[in-house]
């Protein structure tokens, strides 16, 4: 089991947030075996595929190189152009193997840890230049197994290479009584085969190097069950910073209720324990809003409030219970209490005509109808 610098068990899988860190500093898991294999087979695949026009490129370029007139020597500039000729034309030859060793060597990078370009991992870490840290790599069990690997590939490629050379012996042999042309020619096809059947050699090398490459990457990554701790506070927050940001929150919008008091058309209280301020706009919505609700204390604020700014509060301990409990501030009250509510405010509506002199005294409020779902007497 992995260890910290402190001592402390590695037990914990690495976290999201873990993993997205230790990616954006380009923390992936790589395996250079496998790029050398990718490099090694995209380059034999491409040589078999054009070895002739490369080795044609290269005897286009000798004779134009050793079969030089005397007046070709003798004007200026014509070996300045001979050489730009030249390099066009092995570079023209060249091209499609320069874009396949390319292509092999970004696809063999990217195949284990996936794509990502990180600043993080261009920027010098002077802790590489300690020499005591430089001691302890060359001598950790990280570095032996890049020896022990490095030993391997060097017996698997020579053990390759000397079977392939001996089953390409005669053909290698022959190629000193062929013709130049023929002899580049099969040379480009031996090259190809001989360098991709050590490509299948590093195969080897490469399956036992992926795995413990991930491994040892997943082994940086875990963590201690402390640090698990401390990342889920570090994102979730501290308990007393967001005891304090919810009390934070709460003032606000005790103080917004309050401020949206004066505006209601009717109080209704508990009387003493709970206390609701509704409004209705028939041009806004369809049903009262509830402005503020309070208990207790905070319901003797909304009674005085309501007062100094001469809104109605009246007695409706059920109606009163059954707002509170329903409905959230800014809310639209539940469809059960429409004729409650609906006949408290044509009470106070009639009762306002009455004080202004325009209509007869109404009748007080009885058995409110609330259902028995909404109810909250108990």
């Amino acid at each position: 089991m992995a260890e910290n610098e402190n001592g402390a068990d590695k037990s914990e899988e690495p976290t999201d947030k873990r993993q997205r860190e230790a990616r954006e500093k380009g923390q992936l898991a790589r395996s250079r075996e496998l790029s050398t294999l990718s490099v090694t087979l995209g380059g034999s695949i491409a040589l078999l595929m054009v070895g002739d026009e490369l080795g044609q490129a290269l005897m286009a370029m000798m004779q134009a190189c050793f079969e030089l007139d005397r007046e070709t020597l003798l004007v200026e500039g014509n070996m300045a152009r001979l050489l730009l000729n030249n390099g066009m034309l092995v570079m023209g030859a060249l091209l499609p193997l320069l874009i396949s060793l390319s292509v092999a060597a970004i696809l063999g990078s990217i195949a284990l840890g996936g794509w990502m370009f990180s600043g993080d991992a261009l920027l010098p870490k002077f802790e590489r230049m300690d020499p005591l840290a430089g001691l302890q790599r060359m001598f950790s069990t990280k570095a032996l197994v890049e020896l022990l690997k490095a030993l391997g590939k060097f017996l698997v490629v020579l053990g390759v290479a000397l079977l392939v050379l001996s089953a390409y012996e005669e053909e290698l042999l022959s190629i000193a009584g062929q013709g130049l042309e023929t002899a580049i020619r099969h040379s480009m096809d031996i090259v190809g085969w001989c360098t991709l059947w050590m490509a299948f050699g590093l195969v080897l090398i490469a399956a036992v190097d992926v795995p413990f490459q991930w491994w040892d990457n997943r082994q940086k990554l875990m963590m201690t069950k402390q640090e698990v701790r401390d990342e889920y506070k570090d994102s979730e927050g501290k308990p007393e910073v967001k005891s304090r940001i919810r009390r934070l929150q709460r003032e606000i919008a005790e103080r917004r209720m309050m401020q949206a008091i004066p505006s209601a058309d009717v109080v209704i209280t508990n009387p003493t324990h709970f206390a609701v301020a509704l409004k209705y706009d028939a041009t806004k919505g369809r049903a009262p809003i509830l402005l503020a609700k309070g208990g207790d204390f905070m319901a003797l604020k909304i009674r005085e409030i309501a007062t100094e700014h001469k809104i109605m509060v009246l007695e409706s301990p059920s109606l009163a219970r059954a707002v509170y409990f329903s409905t959230e501030v800014d809310r639209e009250i539940p469809a059960g209490l429409y004729m409650a509510v609906a006949q408290v405010l044509a009470y106070v509506y009639q009762l306002r005509r009455y004080q202004t002199g325009k209509g007869r005294r109404p009748d007080p409020l009885r058995d409110l109808p609330i259902p028995d779902e909404l109810r909250k007497d108990d």
